[in-house]
């Protein structure tokens, strides 16, 4: 029987306890189809998984990570849409097709295996392809996610954020801790505006005198209770910020009133879970045709040790962009 190789969390105390184990390769049915895994895209949520930081269901042994690119090497008989050597991407919720989701049962790299494996047996309903003549590699395609914008950070889903918030003619703001990332990124994707938060405490009113008084129409909320009272600050009346993150968690103490703040905007405050195949397949298309590059800050291996240290490099928070892992 053909062999692969595919790595588990043994344990739920850090990303050290993912550990490769050789398994069969499987079989699919007749809706379903197999991808060679080519490259995967990592995110804060695989760290908070490993680390038992996590606020979701997570399955034992689990195979990490949500997102992932490659090729398909074999189709299911009743598949007609999909063929051997097509470019995929799987959704993040194999089960989320359309509208808002309903629950967090099908989450790869949570509560059902993920692709930090060479082979993944995926429903042909929740892969979007990729045409075959586009110009990204593996590890963009892997890096996709799921107005006046600020994207507060530098990390993958920020930086994307921006590049999506830019093709589609919004003026954007970039938020940082560090004036070397900020020159750095304003060099590379020319945001419109940059800050610093760590210089600037108060970044909402400056938001807000950059916007002329008026605020931000939309905010990815990355950081969460520890860092949302700014973003109210910043917003537009009527505006939304988008919570897709707990990277700063406030202590109870200095919680902010949520509730009044939003109600003094009229703004919306929308928990942003993940996306539905009917948004990554529009998602692609916009990509495709604007011709916008994912941005992939480095690549590792699929190596344990280079497995181990694309964890630990997106652990330590250096990045501007995606990490990833290639597996060839």
């Amino acid at each position: 029987m053909a062999t692969q190789i595919v790595y588990r969390l043994t344990a739920r105390n850090s990303f050290r306890d993912i550990k490769p184990f050789k398994e069969p390769i499987p079989t699919i049915e007749r809706h379903e189809v197999l991808v060679k895994i080519k490259a995967v895209s990592l995110n804060y949520r695989d760290i908070a998984i490993s680390n038992g930081s996590y606020p979701f269901p997570v399955k034992d042994s689990v195979v990490p990570c949500s997102d992932g690119a490659g090729e398909i090497v074999e189709v299911g008989a009743a598949v007609s849409r999909l063929h051997k050597g097509d470019y995929v991407i799987g959704n993040f919720d194999l089960s989320h097709q359309y509208g808002p989701q309903q629950d967090f049962n099908n989450g790869q790299g949570g509560p059902i295996d993920g692709v930090l494996r060479e082979y993944a047996v995926l429903p042909a309903q929740s892969v979007t392809k990729i045409p075959k003549d586009t110009t990204l590699n593996f590890a963009q395609m892997a890096s996709l996610l799921q107005l006046t914008i600020s994207c507060k950070g530098t990390g993958g889903v920020s930086i994307t954020g921006l590049l999506i918030a830019k093709a589609a003619g919004a003026v954007t703001i970039v938020t940082s801790s560090s004036d070397e990332k900020l020159k750095i990124i304003k060099e590379k994707y020319s945001p419109d505006y940059v800050i610093n938060y760590k210089k600037t405490p108060d970044w909402g009113a400056e938001a807000k005198k950059i916007t002329k008084g008026r605020g931000v129409d939309f905010i990815f909320e990355n950081g969460g209770s520890g860092t949302i009272k700014q973003s109210l600050e910043a917003i537009t009346f009527g505006g939304i910020v988008a919570v897709i993150g707990f990277l700063s968690p406030a202590t109870q103490e200095d919680m902010p009133d949520v509730a009044s703040l939003a109600l003094a905007k009229g703004c919306v405050v929308r928990g942003i879970l993940v996306g539905a195949k009917q948004y990554m397949d529009d998602l692609v298309t916009f990509v495709i045709q604007k011709g916008i590059q994912p941005p992939v800050h480095k690549v590792f291996g699929f190596s344990k040790d280079e497995v181990q240290s694309a964890f630990q490099y997106l652990n330590d928070g250096e990045h501007l962009g995606k990490v990833c892992i290639a597996l060839e």
